[in-house]
């Protein structure tokens, strides 16, 4: 009975299968014999988050891409248009300022990633405005507001010295170069730098141009206290004692204390701004209208600019660094009618109904605040500021970032943005599916994927850098 248990449970074991021979090639390496097996749970873990997350990241910037192309094709038929020798191409201006709490790099870099790009394809030139600080936005576009006040003609003790734009501007006068006839525009990037354009146009249409006088130093002039020591031990110069008298009826109504009235009413202080500005929010209903204002401004068209800072805030900023193909179609779009300028309309006024009895002369600066659509514009990126940006040194002291957007109905109804019109709208639907291409061309055969890694990697060319490449003859002579 014992043999035969064993034998059956002897029987019962099957053989192990013969290890397979390794690879001669990989022997002779020096490399161990591989076996193809399936992860285990850990690897299996790590393996699809890393897999996700990078498969996430490489459809955004696809997407991102294909966006961008987009809008690019949408605008690329203005860069081969003719343009007359005599004639400058049009310009647009481009504001920007570094973000509350950040430096000015990550504006710059917002500002080459997502509006650049469209820029240049259109062929447009820009000038660029640059804030480094709060406040360096608004000084700059009031600035350039007065020096076109002074160049119309209005009255100014203001010396402007020479400076190379000034030159360049001059030759291009004498030699009769103009600018490209068409619409001009402002480009405002970010809620921070729209607050400060608004304040600037303010100053620079209802300031004076002549600069504001320095603040009255009410201290004690140097030398008045050694000359009371001189006076009090009677060794003041003969010149002196004439003005002793005087000194001491100065000092002692400096001394007596001012009798107030018993019904006065307490009035609040004047609010303080940056020393360098011109006019205040206040007196903004009190300015008269400058004779060169007209009738209404160009173009302003702002642009989102969402920057949060933070580690508490790391899944928000995760989150929107897989989807950044939203943000390049939102500002493809904007930066796209500011180049077309098709469409375009005056901001909304929102203080009063179409069924008020209320004129536009019995409006007040002051208490039209949050009426218009300018004051509402990028409000969200403003709750996303640094907690240090927020807080105030001073109580009574003005911050462009901090206040109220205070406009004067005056200014305000003569600011102007555009829109896409739905005739560019649907023709950049077709573009992004591929139907139609850019006006007036025919859109290239597709390029191979290993065509492309040779043409932008190595040392190929594709068939337009070949078509446009100068033939240059046979100068030497001598045969090919």
């Amino acid at each position: 009975m014992a043999d035969s248990s064993n034998s059956a449970a002897s029987g019962a074991e099957k053989p192990k299968a013969a290890p397979k021979p390794v690879n001669p090639a990989f022997r002779a390496l020096g490399m161990p014999n591989f076996r193809f097996k399936l992860p285990s749970r850990n690897w299996m873990i790590f393996l699809t988050v890393t897999g996700s997350f990078a498969g996430a990241i490489i459809y955004d910037r696809r997407e991102k891409r294909r966006a961008q192309q987009k809008w690019c094709d949408l605008v690329a038929h203005l860069a081969s248009e003719p343009l007359a020798v005599e004639q400058m191409r049009r310009k647009l201006t481009v504001y920007l300022a570094a973000p509350p709490g950040d430096g000015m790099r990550v504006a710059r870099d917002h500002f080459k990633e997502y509006v650049k790009p469209i820029l240049t394809a259109a062929a447009l030139d820009y000038t660029v405005i640059e804030g480094r600080r709060e406040g360096d936005v608004r000084a700059g576009t009031a600035e350039s507001i007065r020096k076109l006040r002074r160049k119309a003609g209005e009255p100014s003790s203001v010396v402007t010295d020479p400076t190379v734009e000034s030159a360049v501007l001059d030759a291009r006068e004498r030699l009769g170069i103009q600018d490209e006839p068409g619409p001009k525009g402002d480009l405002v990037i970010g809620r921070h730098t729209w607050k400060e354009y608004v304040r600037g146009l303010h100053e620079g249409w209802l300031g004076p141009l002549d600069p504001p006088s320095p603040p009255v130093d009410t201290s004690v002039p140097e030398g008045t206290g050694e000359a009371m020591k001189d006076i009090a031990t009677g060794d003041a110069p003969a010149d002196k004692q004439e003005n002793v008298e005087t000194l001491e009826k100065t000092l002692e109504s400096a001394e007596k204390p001012e009798e107030k009235p018993e019904e006065k009413k307490e009035e609040k202080p004047k609010p303080t701004g940056p020393a360098d500005a011109y006019i205040y929010p206040a007196e903004y209903s009190s300015a008269s209208l400058p004779p060169s204002l007209p009738q209404s401004f160009d173009n302003s068209v702002p642009v989102e600019f969402p920057h949060i800072l933070g580690f508490l805030n790391t899944p928000i900023r995760l989150w929107r660094y897989i989807n950044e193909r939203h943000m390049a179609e939102n500002i493809g779009r904007q930066v796209a009618s500011a180049v077309l300028a098709a469409s375009s309309r005056p901001f909304r006024d929102e203080s009063f109904s179409a069924d008020s009895d209320l004129s536009g002369a019995d409006v007040d600066s002051t208490t039209s605040r949050g009426g218009y659509e300018q004051q509402n514009i990028l409000d969200v990126e403003e709750k996303e500021w640094h907690k240090s940006v927020h807080k105030r040194e001073e109580a009574d002291k003005e911050r462009e970032w901090l206040d109220d957007i205070v406009l004067d109905p005056r200014i305000a109804s003569r600011m102007q943005t555009v829109m896409i019109s739905p005739e560019d709208e649907a023709r950049s639907q077709r573009i992004f599916s591929q139907e139609e291409y850019i006006l007036g061309q025919e859109r290239p055969a597709p390029v191979p994927f290993w065509k492309g890694l040779w043409i932008k990697y190595g040392y190929g060319e594709d068939a337009e850098t070949i078509r446009r490449k100068p033939i240059l003859p046979n100068v030497d002579e001598e045969d090919a």
